[in-house]
């Protein structure tokens, strides 16, 4: 899928859980201000339009804490073995957290 996006998304090596939704942890594959994607081997059953509350568990080298993210789901899709789903940020309830790990992705991204 090919969107235009308001602001890049960032490369992650976080972590992800919807409660009640699918086992275990997906793949943050990437994050933005506006909008993030997950990648599970799991169905990630959530319903387009739906807002869920997504906790976000940053890599040990980001040197955040967990956070929780309030996000609707945009898109579903299912191949080969993995599902991915794209969201929408509609809220940070600890916002200083989850700005200092967008600024963390900024920083690795720019100094590779």
């Amino acid at each position: 899928m090919t969107f235009k996006r308001k602001s890049n998304r960032l490369f992650s090596l976080a972590t992800a859980k919807i409660r009640g939704r699918f086992d275990g942890e997906a793949l943050l594959k990437n994050i933005s201000i506006t909008g993030c994607r997950l990648e599970h081997t799991v169905n990630i059953d959530v319903q387009i339009g739906s807002k869920y509350m997504m906790c976000i568990m940053p890599e040990k080298q980001a040197d955040v804490g967990e956070f929780d993210l309030s996000v609707e789901a945009r898109w579903v899709e299912a191949q080969s073995g993995v599902c991915m789903a794209g969201f929408s940020i509609v809220e940070s309830p600890k916002g200083k957290l989850f700005q200092r790990y967008v600024d963390y992705l900024e920083y690795r991204a720019a100094n590779p």
